[in-house]
């Protein structure tokens, strides 16, 4: 079996099996080389000492208890590559439920395995002979798309528990069921995540998201125990049912949104947002005896103040989360493009902010598939998107000259008065016309010439830039239009 390892990762092995060291490749990186996908990552393990593998490389780092020894070296295109190398060891005992109180080095490489957290994670590789080390069957694992926990799962739990939600991502990531006694075990010591230090839980939830069925994972999340560890708000809306509009119950629709945002391949903060963006409405729903059907006026606000609060105990960063509050807290600003204006469309986009715009609508997008609708953008949508391209887009008037009515006094000597506003439309359909006479130069000379012209006829060349203005506006529009299909 041949496999496409970077040289930069071979010259590694290369060096410790010269020295007289065995290295073998393990871990994430054999899984992937196994499953024909390219490993993000690079670990060997070996049998030399931290100080043994220091010696045989230029520039390496080494600032853990664990041994691990970071490689350095350059690729062809000069970016810099680590490769990590770890001796074999063998671990204590967990008190803390996060790391070993103890790392003995100098075991075998059965002993090192022993203490991986999957048998698709505990496959060791020597490229030197080609043989694999696979002591607890992660390769028939691998052939049967199953994560099992190796030796006894409450135990590796017990270790770290964030194996927990490790097992969870990894499942969404590789397309992997979780085999029923490590997913027994998760269950029985899912309590246990509440040890893990929040910024480890918000790293892990982030690669969730970021996979391509988050919808799945979150929801195995709850199934197993987690997710009250780690959003417990959004549970909530287990049960929840909503108004006829919708389909799903409250907890259900938050997870279809984001799995829109995942099919759609959306940054994170929408992804965010997404699961996260009605998780006010368990809090604010209302029966209205009127309408004969649920309400949930103010769920937006509410659930900005949930989702902040969220985000803070998760650490997250103070950009993302401030990204993240804001389009749920505006989320709800679609309604019927009839009867909106272009200046409520652009306090909306002042709220959200013009660089948060576009996910704000791609939000919206989320939340229409999340109610079970087919349909992703009917027309009243799109015309509500023309509306906000219209209200984005640079305004065709006399502030696209380089030359302002500042500019043009001094350079004519007129006063203030209705002379200056005929002159800068007078230019302006010069430069409609011609964009390439939008210069400083030509519009000077041009605005000496116009004011030698009488009040009248300086009127007239006035009104006529005025309605070439409005000519150009208009064929702006129909192009932005035509371009959402809202003619």
């Amino acid at each position: 079996m041949k496999f496409d390892i970077p040289k930069e990762v071979s010259a590694v092995s290369s060096a410790l099996e010269g020295a007289g060291f065995e290295a073998y490749l393990v871990g994430g990186c054999v899984r992937d080389l196994l499953l024909d996908k390219a490993p993000k990552d690079w670990d060997i393990t070996t049998n030399a000492t931290p100080e043994e593998i220091q010696k045989l490389f230029l520039e390496t780092f080494y600032e853990n208890a664990y041994g691990t020894v970071g490689v350095v070296s350059e690729t062809d295109n000069e970016t810099v590559k680590v490769v990590e190398v770890t001796p074999y060891r063998k671990e204590g005992e967990y008190s803390d439920a996060r790391r070993p109180d103890s790392v003995e080095f100098g075991v075998s490489l059965e002993e090192d395995l022993k203490r991986r957290d999957f048998t698709v994670n505990a496959i060791a590789y020597r490229e030197k002979t080609g043989e694999f080390a696979d002591y607890h069957d992660g390769q028939k694992d691998i052939g049967k798309r199953l994560l099992r926990a190796v030796g006894e799962p409450a135990v590796r739990f017990k270790e770290d528990a964030l194996r927990m939600m490790r097992a969870v991502r990894l499942s969404a990531e590789l397309d992997f069921a979780i085999e029923s006694a490590t997913a027994d075990a998760i269950h029985k010591n899912a309590d246990n995540l509440h040890n893990i230090s929040k910024e480890r839980i918000r790293d892990e939830l982030i690669r969730t998201l970021e996979t391509k069925t988050p919808m799945q994972a979150v929801f195995l999340t709850h199934k197993l125990g987690l997710l009250k560890h780690i959003a417990p708000a959004l549970e909530a809306g287990i049960g929840i049912d909503q108004n006829q509009a919708h389909s799903y119950d409250v907890f259900e629709h938050n997870l279809r949104a984001l799995q829109h945002g995942a099919d759609k391949n959306w940054n994170l903060a929408v992804r965010i947002a997404a699961l996260f963006h009605d998780i006010g409405k368990p809090e604010a729903r209302r029966w209205s005896e009127e309408k004969k059907d649920w309400t949930f006026h103010g769920h937006d606000v509410t659930g900005a103040r949930l989702v902040k609060k969220i985000l803070r105990d998760l650490r997250f960063p103070g950009d993302i989360s401030e990204k993240v509050v804001s389009l749920v807290r505006w989320h709800m600003f679609f309604s019927d493009p009839d009867k909106i204006t272009l200046s409520a469309v652009r306090r909306v986009i002042v709220n959200v902010g013009r660089e948060n715009i576009q996910d704000l609508l791609n939000l919206r997008l989320c939340d229409r598939i999340g109610t079970g609708r087919p349909k992703e953008q009917p027309f009243r949508l799109r015309k509500y998107m023309a509306m906000v391209d219209e209200a984005l887009r640079d305004p065709i008037t006399v502030g696209m000259l380089v030359l302002d009515g500042v500019g043009l006094m001094k350079e004519t000597g007129e006063k203030p008065g209705p002379r200056v506003g005929w002159m800068l439309n007078a230019l302006l359909e010069e430069v409609l016309d011609d964009p390439s006479k939008n210069t400083q130069e030509y519009l000077a000379e041009k605005a000496r010439v116009l004011t030698k012209m009488e009040d009248s006829a300086l009127r007239e060349m006035g009104e006529a830039g005025k309605e070439a203005k409005d000519e150009a506006e208009e064929e702006e529009l129909q192009k932005i239009r035509a371009a959402r299909h809202v003619n």
